[in-house]
């Protein structure tokens, strides 16, 4: 679907602009491409910059109320230094490379309520319009794929999605806001934890995992939440026994007894790598857990948002919020 709209900052007989991605997912780290296509208006204009924003429906903490915004977080300029003559149609192809930690919207075809648009800037003789917001789908990497697919195998199922505005304190962490996958727990971990929440931080050399628990409370004292972090590598993705290594990493969270307040306060010093060269056992290809135990996330998605409400909420989100964007922190 794209989202045409006249320039309003140029008025009536402007140019108008339609930007059109190619078709699938990008992955975080990825290529995206597609193009700009403008078509002339009733007079001549000279077209200063094209520039696409990537823009993310993001969830931010305010005086204990849960509020909702656009955050932009990167920007590209993609042509301009051009005049556009009256009635003339130019295209712009564009081809840009995606964030490491650019959100994950879908998971085996299905969306996860995460909403992601580009949105087309063109400056136009000194003024700028935001003419054109196209919904961008982000698939998971191989490696986030195995993960999850391995947390479907153990039993989790999954609950929702959404990104939440700030930083994981003692990470890498590079946007202004974070992904969290949650997942009801598995049967045997059921007893301990109401939930888990799953954060995953990539970086052109490997991942962070960062693992959230909802621990269960006891007879003599209520809940609270547990986090530990784990790294793991791009490479190497089929010698992995990943349901084993998540299953290790579950339980090692599980024993993980100091409690903390929020992301923010995570300490650092509970690290603990994961690469080729750890001994871990080998098993089969992840691609054969997919129809086995990966499908318990797969199922739990199509109780949420379908990629084409996706679409639709996309334009009905961002439309209304141009000059609402929440600044990224440096």
């Amino acid at each position: 679907m794209v989202f045409k709209r006249l320039l309003g900052s140029l008025g009536v007989g402007g140019p108008t602009v339609d930007t059109v991605l190619a078709p699938g997912a990008a992955a975080p780290g990825g290529t995206l491409s597609g193009q700009v296509r403008l078509t002339g208006g009733s007079g001549d204009f000279d077209i200063e910059h094209i520039t696409l924003e990537l823009v993310a429906r993001v969830e931010a903490e305010r005086d204990e109320h849960e509020e909702v915004g656009a955050v932009a977080f990167d920007r590209f300029t993609v042509g301009g230094g051009f005049r556009l003559t009256a009635g003339a149609e130019h295209t712009v192809p564009f081809s840009v490379t995606l964030p490491w930690e650019t959100p994950v919207t879908e998971l085996y075809g299905q969306g996860l309520g995460i909403v992601l648009g580009v949105r087309t800037e063109l400056s136009v003789a000194g003024a700028k319009d935001k003419g054109d917001l196209d919904p961008l789908a982000v698939g998971p990497l191989p490696v986030q794929e195995a993960i999850l697919e391995a947390f479907g195998q153990l039993g989790f199922g999954f609950r929702s999605a959404d990104l939440e505005y700030g930083r994981i304190g003692g990470t890498g962490q590079q946007l202004p806001f974070y992904q969290e996958i949650e997942l009801t727990p598995a049967p045997q971990y059921a007893h301990a934890v109401n939930e888990i929440e799953v954060t995953f931080l990539a970086t052109p050399g490997g991942m962070e995992v960062i693992l959230e628990a909802d621990k269960r409370g006891g007879p003599f004292g209520g809940g609270h939440d547990a986090l530990t972090r784990f790294t793991v590598a791009h490479d190497g993705i089929h010698h992995h026994d990943w349901t084993a290594l998540v299953d290790g990493w579950v339980r090692q969270l599980m024993e993980h007894h100091d409690a903390y307040g929020t992301h923010a306060s995570y300490d650092a010093g509970h690290h603990h790598g994961y690469g080729d060269d750890h001994g871990h056992r080998s098993g089969p290809g992840v691609g054969t857990a997919v129809a086995a135990g990966a499908a318990g996330l797969a199922v739990g998605v199509v109780g949420g948002l379908v990629a084409a409400e996706v679409v639709d909420e996309v334009g009905d989100f961002f439309e209304g919020d141009d000059d609402g964007d929440t600044d990224g922190e440096d």
